[in-house]
């Protein structure tokens, strides 16, 4: 047994986890237990990767194969999306759909969904799968595809590791002239310029916007905006077009030991927000960045959750249809400032579309989707459980590769679902909210 916990360090359990070399040791390990789940590198926030029994996938990583012409990839379930990039830049492609972090595994993308910076113009992860080998409670691979076991194919992209075990992949790329991005940062002064500039620039490929969530009246809302586009060689300076499909190579800063409680207090983050906005010199700027830069600033920065201390953080995401939004997010904004609570790490952006094939308890909806960070503490706790009677009445529903304190009651509201899998599948999380 080991302890163990997510990237949020908030639950942390005691849990025997084996890492099979390959399918044979995996099937020998799972025939030995009544209850299991898959865990990949642990970068979902709270216990849906959480069991006494866990299959981590991270030795199963292999490439299987790559057919440049069409731009399809498979490879096992256990390979990091920072290992497919390093493949797949230099030929000229990159990952469809791709969250905050390289970090995670393809396995990952595909149970819990993923969704990035594009899913307003672009769709969510499951848009691009076109097969998947998917261990199930009977012992048996299946190959699962539009045309072969659909309902396994559709709940599983999603459902968060309760269908089986993911254990090798086969999706599309997206085609790339350059590994640079073309980015405008756009500064708002409230929360009515910021969902007004997401309208206007709605066909931007990518766009998402930091927000302070310690700001109030006239300043409610203020944000920065960024919308990035993948670059032509044509518009590359002389430098830049030696190796436009560089991979990059950055070095990281470490973080060791655990900040101390008071570190990341009100004051604090007040003080990082006004930077932050303030170092935006003009009210909109364009520059040519590295993808690394554009899509994965906190990979630079080794162990970031250790910012949080040793009791760990919550990432609290939802979202609201648009019809509402504007009103839901005033409100839940103003909640969050007048708590108390100071909230670090705090994003907005749009969905476009739900995605036709994927799990009924799969995240994306049409809407407003809006990610904060908060230190666990039961102020916080009890700050969040008000926020998800908020939500709630604005139609909205959570993240689940996000939660880690969500009641089954609100889960059933939310998403309205009976979602029926096989027992031998379960998670924390899942038996928390009663999946």
């Amino acid at each position: 047994m080991e302890k163990l916990s997510n990237w949020g360090m908030f639950p942390t359990i005691e849990a025997n986890q084996i890492a099979p070399n390959d399918n044979a040791e995996l099937i020998k390990f799972f025939n030995s237990k009544d209850v299991i789940i898959a865990r990949g590198n642990g970068r979902c926030y709270g216990d849906s990767s959480l069991q006494t029994d866990i299959i981590s996938t991270l030795s199963l990583n292999k490439i299987l194969s790559f057919d440049q012409k069409n731009g399809i990839l498979s490879c096992e379930a256990g390979i990091l999306l920072s290992e497919i990039l390093k493949v797949i830049i230099p030929k000229g492609f990159f990952l469809p759909v791709t969250p905050g972090t390289k970090l995670i595994t393809l396995g990952g993308a595909v149970a819990s969904n993923i969704h990035g910076k594009n899913h307003h113009s672009e769709g969510s992860f499951s848009r691009y799968v076109l097969s998947f080998e998917l261990l199930i409670e009977t012992g048996e691979i299946l190959h699962c595809s539009e045309t072969s076991n659909f309902n396994l194919f559709k709940n599983t992209m999603g459902g968060m590791g309760l269908t089986g075990i993911i254990l090798s992949v086969k999706f599309k790329l997206k085609k790339i002239e350059s590994s640079y991005i073309k980015q405008t940062t756009i500064k708002a002064k409230n929360l009515d310029s910021i969902l007004s500039l997401l309208e206007i620039h709605k066909r931007s490929t990518y766009a998402v916007s930091w927000i302070d969530c310690l700001s109030k009246g006239s300043n409610l809302g203020k944000s920065v905006l960024f919308l990035g586009e993948h670059v032509r060689i044509s518009d590359l300076n002389k430098k830049q077009k030696v190796n436009p499909l560089k991979v990059q190579k950055k070095q990281t800063l470490n973080i060791p030991f655990y900040f101390p409680l008071f570190v990341l207090n009100r004051t604090f983050i007040r003080l990082f927000n006004l930077f932050y906005y303030k170092k935006q010199l003009h009210p909109k700027t364009d520059k040519v960045i590295d993808y690394d830069s554009f899509f994965y600033p906190l990979d630079s920065i080794n162990n970031w959750n250790k910012m949080y201390g040793k009791n760990g953080f919550v990432q609290y995401q939802f979202v609201i249809p648009f019809e509402s939004g504007k009103e839901g997010l005033r409100e839940i904004l103003n909640k969050i400032t007048n708590s108390g609570c100071g909230a670090f790490l705090a994003v907005l952006k749009t969905f476009g579309k739900e995605d036709a094939i994927s799990s009924p308890i799969s995240f994306p909806m049409e809407g407003y989707t809006l990610a904060v960070d908060f230190k666990v503490n039961n102020k916080v706790l009890k700050l969040l459980d008000e926020l998800d009677e908020i939500v709630l009445r604005y139609g909205g529903r959570f993240y689940l590769a996000k939660d880690a304190r969500m009641s089954a009651e609100t889960f059933s509201k939310s998403y309205k679902v009976n979602f029926v899998h096989p027992q031998k599948f379960n998670s924390m999380q899942s038996q928390r909210l009663g999946i």
